[in-house]
Parts: structure tokens; sequence; C-alpha cells
């Protein structure tokens, strides 16, 4: 019988999904040929909640590109965010491991390139195959891109991939993606129909969704706040503040979904501050984490006081 392995994944990330897709053609090159993946796409819930246990269903159990496990069946993980454990004791856990199999640096801007990079130094991994794959997943969770238009325009198949990925209301379809991005180039992924239908529809939204944030953002002392709590914008493009809002150092916005309420903070990539503040211990304040540069936090989709509250004091911390 085909081991079976189950592979978990930052879903509703371009970053997330293509270290699915990395680990996935890996695996199957270097550890089993013959191995069925099945997908399981994680979103970051409120503060304090662990990952049931129950997910682990594999003969090989898999997390990439999110937080920590101190599970027994855990076999695989890769993460490169500062805020990658829950507790002390999970990060005691990782650092008393000795599979050889569990590894992580915050010092990557992309799981996926993290990740191609220990296959290949460590397992012998030929990534070449995927490099245009590495290379976009890099410059997107990078927030890489040579301008604010660039990253807003989406008129290449790696970002026009990442909206739908990003945006799309079908919860499956990135598990649909992961083997086509493991083996097709980026163009023929972006034309394959389920991608081509959604990206048409979701990119009028991205359009709507500019003069959304044209409407309700606020910009003051080069921090732009906005509430997209009243709108259906969860997915919006996080490069639009900046590219409304050149001069601006900081953003904080407020959006939800039907599982949750998110406030997301980022720093502008092309206009650095000259004393940086780091989003992610920030954000740990308030129960959410992430990157320096880049984070956020999940609260109940009921929680909208205490979302805007924390979303205010953020945005009013970075004023001053």
């Amino acid at each position: 019988m085909a081991k079976k392995v189950r592979i978990c994944f930052h879903d509703r990330c371009f970053d997330g999904t293509a270290s699915a897709a990395v680990f996935s053609r890996f695996y199957r090159e270097c550890v089993d040929p013959q191995a069925q993946f099945h997908y399981s796409g994680l979103i970051h819930r409120p503060a304090g909640t662990q990952l049931d246990e129950g997910i682990f269903d594999g003969d090989e159990n898999v997390i990439v590109d999110f937080k920590y496990s101190p599970s027994a069946r855990l076999t695989w993980w890769f993460d490169h965010h500062q805020s990658a454990f829950l507790t002390p004791a999970d990060a005691d856990h990782f650092r008393r491991d000795r599979s050889g199999r569990k590894f992580y640096d915050p010092g990557y801007k992309s799981c996926t390139k993290f990740l191609a990079t220990v296959a290949r130094e460590k397992f012998k991994f030929r990534p070449e195959p995927l490099e245009e794959l590495i290379r976009w997943a890099d410059i997107i969770d990078g927030a890489q891109y040579e301008s604010p238009e660039a990253a807003v325009r989406m008129n290449v198949p790696a970002t026009q991939i990442a909206l739908v990925i990003e945006a799309s209301n079908d919860d499956q379809l990135t598990s649909r993606l992961i083997p086509a991005l493991a083996g097709q180039p980026l163009g023929e992924v972006a034309r394959l129909p389920t991608v081509a239908e959604h990206f048409q529809e979701l990119y009028r939204r991205h359009q709507n969704s500019i003069e959304v944030l044209r409407e309700k953002a606020e910009y003051d002392r080069g921090v732009v706040y906005f509430d997209l709590s009243d709108y259906p914008l969860e997915g919006y493009n996080k490069f639009i503040p900046y590219y409304l809002y050149p001069d601006c150092v900081y953003s904080v916005g407020i959006s939800r979904t039907s599982q949750r309420l998110k406030v997301a903070v980022g720093s502008n990539p092309w206009k650095q501050p000259e004393k940086e503040k780091n989003l992610a211990s920030l954000c740990e304040r308030y129960g959410g984490g992430g990157h320096a540069r880049v984070a956020a936090i999940s609260f109940d989709a009921s929680e909208f006081e205490r979302a805007r509250r924390a979303g205010r004091e953020i945005a009013e911390e970075l004023r001053r």
C-alpha cells in the first residue's frame, strides 16, 4: 500500500502553497516515488488556538510555512516566521528534536526558498526545474517587487496565480493547484481553466478594492489605517496602501471573513524608516505574529471591538 503523506500548509498564501508544491516534488524524488499526497490548508486562528491533532492522519505528517506543532505524529516541519512557536515549550520541543527533519530559519524571506535550499543541501534534491516558482515565492512573500505598481498590476502569471490563491472563495482550490505548481511552468498554471476563470472575476474585485481602500484609508504621520470589516475583502492586495500612498511607511488594515477578523500590519518595501519597528513583536502583544516587516493578528469573527481597538492602538503607536 502506498504511503500516505499529509501536507499541511499556510493557506491563502502563495508562499505556503508553493512550499507544499516544492515539498511534494522533493519527497517524491528523494524519499518515496510511490507516496500519495493529501493536502490541508491552515489559517491562523485567534491567540492560543492549538492545531487539531486529528489532522495528522498520514504515515508521514508535514507542516510547511506555518507554526510548529509538538505532536509526536509530526515528522517534517519547515518555517521562516519570527512567530513560529505558540509557546516557549514548543520552541524548546523543537530545539530538542533529533529527527533531522524539522527546520527553522527566520532569516529567509520565503519558506519556499528555505525549503528548497535545505532539501538540496541535506537530501540532494535538485530544485532547478522549480526555479521560477521558488524565485517568485521569494519576490511575493519577501515584498521584493521593483515598485508598488508592479505589485498591484498583476500582469504576470505568478501574481495572477497569487491573487487566485489569496482571494478565491473556493476552499479547495489551493490544494488542487499544488500538483500543478509542482510540475508545470507558471504560465501553464495561470492558463488552467480553474485559474483563468477565477482570475477574471477576482481581478475585477481587485480593481474595486483599490477604490474601496482609496475611500476608506486614513493617512496620518506616515501610517495608513483602514477598516474593511464591513466589506468581504480579506483577499485584498496588501500593496495597495503603498500604491495609493507612496510616501507612507506603515499600513494597518482590518478585514474579515466568516471565520475570523484580521488585523494586518505591514511596512512599505519602498520607503524605509530611519528606525524600523519590529511588527511581529508588536503583533505578538495581541496574540499575533509574523515577520519583522509584515505581521498580523487573528480574532474571532465576533470580536469587532477588540480587533478595531488593536488596529487603532497599533496605528497610533506607529505614528508616534
